[in-house]
């Protein structure tokens, strides 16, 4: 299910104009994925993006990371996991017919990986930003960096700072209920969040990127911010954005 703008007009694209219009270092394509299907798949991914840029309201080139950022479909991915995104190779891995509406999520994962050295000094390979937030302060306090800890802030902790979140408590007593701990990691945690953003634009859907998060029985159980935490980030996320996409273009001049 997609509604949005028509990007390519009837043309068909392949996975180099996606790599090409969203700024990819490397993309990579399974060997058991047949002809036809890289022709299905290239054309739902590229719209996918294309309306995640459009949300986001970003230049496409952002998508990539500074080319830092790769893309897998159909290899590369886990036994049993439908989507990842793996920090050693900087990586998004799909698994062919099985990662539809997980694109915005393991975007955001490649997103809070790529941002931490903006944010943390002595950071590592591995570290994440959401991860790192809950254990040192932010290093550099520029413009940008005060948002994401606003946003990291809301996600994280009650109105007084001292407190977790009911968010936070939510996914802890999923995890409990499982006997994982998933659900309450702080990337998972921001990733959901970002999914949501997402998912409650007015005017653009798309499945591939997110699926049926109203409808989702992890949904019930309290896994993604509701309505009065929602209101609170989703202006963070806007702003934020618009920031960064006017830093890009000030830095292309």
């Amino acid at each position: 299910m997609r509604i949005g703008p028509d990007y390519r007009h009837g043309d068909q694209v392949d996975f180099d104009d996606i790599r090409k219009t969203f700024g990819f270092n490397t993309i990579k394509i399974g060997s058991w994925v047949t002809k036809q299907e890289r022709l299905e798949a290239a054309n739902q991914i590229y719209d996918a993006l294309a309306d995640l840029t459009l949300i986001l309201n970003i230049q496409p080139t952002i998508i990539g990371l500074r080319e830092s950022l790769n893309f897998a479909y159909g290899t590369g991915g886990q036994l049993g996991v439908q989507a990842h995104y793996d920090a050693q190779s900087r990586t998004i891995a799909l698994a062919k017919h099985a990662g539809r509406g997980a694109l915005a999520h393991e975007w955001w994962h490649a997103f809070d990986h790529y941002i931490s050295k903006f944010l943390f000094s002595n950071t590592t390979a591995h570290d994440f930003a959401s991860r790192l937030w809950l254990e040192r302060k932010i290093d550099n306090l520029h413009t940008l960096n005060k948002l994401l800890n606003a946003l990291f802030s809301a996600l994280f902790l009650d109105e007084t700072g001292q407190h977790c979140s009911n968010y936070f408590n939510r996914a802890k007593d999923i995890d409990s209920r499982i006997g994982a701990f998933y659900y309450a990691k702080p990337e998972e945690l921001t990733a959901r969040a970002f999914e949501l953003f997402i998912a409650k634009h007015r005017d653009i859907k798309n499945a591939y990127l997110v699926d049926s998060i109203e409808e989702s029985d992890i949904t019930k159980r309290g896994a993604f911010p509701n309505d009065d935490l929602f209101r609170t980030i989703q202006p963070i996320y806007l702003t934020y954005f618009k920031h960064l996409a006017a830093l890009y273009r000030h830095h292309l001049d």
